[in-house]
């Protein structure tokens, strides 16, 4: 770490363990959609309107057509009325079957018409009325093309397939009727026709039941993935809060513990620092209070505050926090701050200076409670490409190799928030340590804010499970 200008005062360690985060694959990409269920469910009903429309309007003409053959045809005949009378029922009746229940089922308005009792009613009255017709003019016949899709809309697919093939043979028969001479190709029109127009039918019945389907599971996973992202937003709050308390309050509250029994100790033999002490609990308390407040509103630390209301920024910060450290003790705490770079180190983002902040504050209070040094230093130092923060102490050391396993020591929050808050703006931890020689943690933030390769939240990458 000499590199940056980081002082020692141990011996280099004999292990190291690096917490590298990759900066070239990119971040975890949260599915979306590109088509909105209920834009799918519209569009797909409305596929199905033009379609309705289209054999509506086909009904018609081919009502109209028939009717004006007869008419010319055959003018003043005894039956004319009927036919017209016939005709205009027939029109009318089909006219009145969105009235009577012609609504499709399914979400959106896109699924088969519901085979409700008043519309069965209202398909038998029609294809009576018709069968009527043929039978007294068999020019009609040809108006079952559009009765087949009715039928097939609203009948059970079985039901639906026998109406389709009984209106097929009463058209055979009236075009039979209608012909002079026996013409084989009567008997194979229509049934072409009326097969043709079923496997249409089926085919885009098939087709809307897979988007259906398709829809809903897309709905379906929308609906999952909303649930995780809310318990992963809870999850990755949680774990913020849990940072904070240990870098704020748990450091607050141990400086005031040990300044308190210092003060308890030493009370009756030298008052006057012993009320200094007690004085700086205080001060401590009040730092403590202010910093609860500003991370429950997710506001930059007070430290940082408090320097940049003096026309500082992180350097000055980490200036006041090392002299706090000092003042509380037990360990001397010395800051040092290089710049190596153009422009004098200006320009870092005010999110990675409160991080870098929070993680120095972290691993100071690592130092006081866990080292047992009696000396540390820490180091800020500014590159062209990313900024620097070393933090080295002469206290007992560990094992880094065995930090973080089941035999390892208990670091609490400590290392795994610090590596947590570097990882979220795709930086590194490095830590160098050995028993009885000090530890040196390296934090380096890139100025190129990469995206982070993991969110902030109590899960580690694959390579830290």
């Amino acid at each position: 770490m000499a590199e940056h200008g980081c002082v020692r005062p141990c011996q280099p360690p004999a292990a190291a363990t690096v917490d590298p985060v990759s900066t070239s694959r990119p971040g975890p990409v949260t599915p979306r959609p590109s088509t909105d269920p209920a834009d799918a469910f519209a569009l797909d009903a409305e596929r199905v309107r033009w379609l309705a429309a289209v054999i509506h309007v086909a009904f018609f003409l081919l009502l109209g057509g028939a009717l004006a053959r007869f008419l010319i045809r055959h003018p003043g005949e005894l039956r004319t009325p009927w036919i017209i009378a016939l005709s205009a029922a027939l029109a009318l009746l089909y006219a009145l079957g969105p009235a009577l229940g012609d609504q499709p089922s399914g979400p959106g308005g896109n699924g088969p018409a519901k085979a409700t009792p008043r519309r069965l009613l209202w398909l038998a009255l029609v294809v009576g009325v018709w069968v009527v017709l043929v039978l007294l003019a068999p020019s009609f016949a040809w108006c079952a093309v559009p009765l087949f899709y009715t039928g097939l809309r609203t009948l059970p697919m079985r039901a639906a397939l026998v109406l389709v093939a009984l209106l097929t043979a009463f058209v055979v028969g009236a075009q039979l009727q209608l012909a002079k001479s026996f013409d084989p190709n009567l008997l194979l029109a229509p049934p072409a026709v009326a097969a043709l127009a079923t496997a249409v039918f089926v085919h885009m019945e098939r087709q809307a039941e897979r988007q259906r389907n398709l829809i809903h599971d897309l709905i379906r996973t929308r609906r999952e993935l909303a649930a995780t992202e809310r318990r992963e937003g809870t999850l990755a709050e949680r774990q913020r809060l849990s940072m904070e308390i240990h870098d704020t309050l748990a450091q607050s509250l141990s400086s005031q513990r040990m300044l308190l029994q210092a003060a308890d100790r030493m009370w009756d033999t030298d008052p006057a620092k012993a009320r200094a002490h007690v004085r700086t609990a205080g001060a401590f308390t009040e730092r403590g209070l202010s910093e609860a407040r500003r991370f429950v509103h997710d506001l930059a630390p007070a430290g940082l505050a408090e320097a940049e209301a003096a026309g500082g920024g992180l350097r000055e910060a980490l200036q006041a926090l090392a002299e706090r450290e000092s003042a509380a003790g037990p360990t001397a705490v010395r800051f040092h701050a290089e710049v190596h770079a153009d422009g004098g180190g200006a320009g870092l983002p005010a999110g990675a200076q409160a991080t870098l902040l929070r993680i120095t504050q972290g691993a100071l209070a690592n130092v006081r409670e866990h080292a047992g040094a009696r000396n540390a230093a820490v180091t800020l130092t500014h590159l062209d490409d990313q900024v620097v923060v070393d933090i080295a102490d002469d206290g007992r050391g560990f094992a880094p190799e065995s930090a973080g396993t089941p035999s390892g020591p208990q670091r609490g929050h400590g290392l795994p928030a610090i590596r947590a808050r570097a990882r979220q703006l795709g930086g590194t931890v490095t830590v160098e340590s050995a028993p009885g020689q000090g530890t040196v943690l390296s934090v380096s933030i890139p100025l190129t804010a990469p995206r982070p390769e993991y969110p902030m939240s109590t899960h580690q990458p694959p390579e830290q499970q």
